[in-house]
């Protein structure tokens, strides 16, 4: 085993990212990386440093045929068994999620966009703009509100039964073999940039998509603020498209260096929440669909989805909070 291999399976064995044993050892990450993909070569004190920190001798790091040595294999927690990721599923994986991804990014935009027809035929119905009774306007919209999310969700079916092979990426501790770093350290450089673009242009479009509900609010006509709140919905549709598009794919190479939310201490920490995430996100849509059908105010309680998602962090915090006090 060569020492950029080592390197790689001694920092996967503590459950560190590049980035944590960077800090460390005092370096860049990019020095981290260059390193496990026989970029460059660590200095000698960089070596040595290594040696204290993952408690092996410098003749491991340094003899290819060195024996293996008890640093390597455990963690701080003990040594959780890492699952092998091979070059071939690594590459099978990214490919998967480039596919998969516009499908999952049309499917969240269409959920947004489902009670549009169903505002603009109420409003125009209620301001005579339409020859169609409110009823009847309510009830083309809701069949169009229901097509659009069952759409979505086929769309949400195909990508996950396409990425389902690969849900241990997000759940198991990794040990991803010669190669698989360098190529997701390489793919996430290159798609940085593109990455920034599509988080701006989709932020942007968020906040520009208030402008036509205050611009509307001014005219106090019932019609325009419908249009105004429809407006509002396709831009917001069009900003996360943007987003979840782009966070898609630069979690695919987080997944592969265990880096972001994907780190060894998050995954354990996630498996200790699925009931609790599992039971909210299952009360969450029926608490939007129960307060949406009786009021009929879908341009109001779309508001439920951004506030569940604030107290969905928040409680997931004081869980941790709480966790740490005992």
């Amino acid at each position: 085993m060569i020492l950029a291999e080592k390197i790689m399976k001694l920092r996967k064995g503590q459950g560190w990212s590049q980035e944590e044993l960077a800090v460390r050892l005092g370096v860049s990450r990019q020095s981290v990386s260059k390193w496990e993909s026989m970029a460059s070569l660590p200095d000698l004190d960089k070596i040595l440093k290594m040696s204290e920190l993952f408690g092996v001798s410098t003749d491991y790091l340094l003899k290819e045929e060195a024996p293996q040595e008890d640093g390597c294999v455990n963690g701080e927690d003990g040594g959780e068994a890492a699952r092998a990721v091979t070059l071939e599923e690594a590459n099978g994986f990214l490919a998967a999620v480039r596919e998969t991804t516009p499908k999952i990014a049309a499917g969240v935009s269409l959920c947004i966009l489902s009670p549009v027809t169903l505002i603009l035929l109420c409003v125009a119905a209620e301001t005579r703009r339409i020859a169609l009774s409110e009823p009847a306007a309510a009830a083309i919209g809701v069949c169009v509100l229901l097509a659009f999310v069952a759409t979505a969700v086929a769309l949400f079916v195909s990508g996950g039964i396409r990425l389902e092979r690969y849900e241990y990426l997000e759940t198991e501790a990794i040990a991803p073999e010669y190669g698989v770093a360098g190529l997701a350290e390489t793919r996430q450089t290159a798609y940085g940039p593109a990455y920034k673009r599509s988080l701006v242009a989709g932020i942007t479009l968020c906040i520009l998509g208030a402008a036509p509900v205050v611009a509307a609010a001014i005219s106090e006509d019932a019609f325009l603020v419908g249009c105004a709140v429809a407006a509002l919905l396709v831009l917001v549709a069009a900003g996360v498209h943007l987003i979840v598009r782009a966070v898609c794919i630069w979690e695919s190479y987080q997944k592969l260096l265990e880096e972001g939310d994907f780190t060894r201490e998050k995954k354990a920490e996630d498996r200790r929440n699925e009931a609790f995430t599992n039971v909210y996100w299952c009360l969450v849509p029926a608490a939007y669909l129960g307060v949406s059908f009786p009021t009929q105010r879908w341009d109001i309680t779309w508001v439920i989805w951004p506030v569940a998602a604030l107290l969905f962090c928040a409680a997931l915090a004081l869980r941790a909070m709480l966790r740490k006090r005992t």
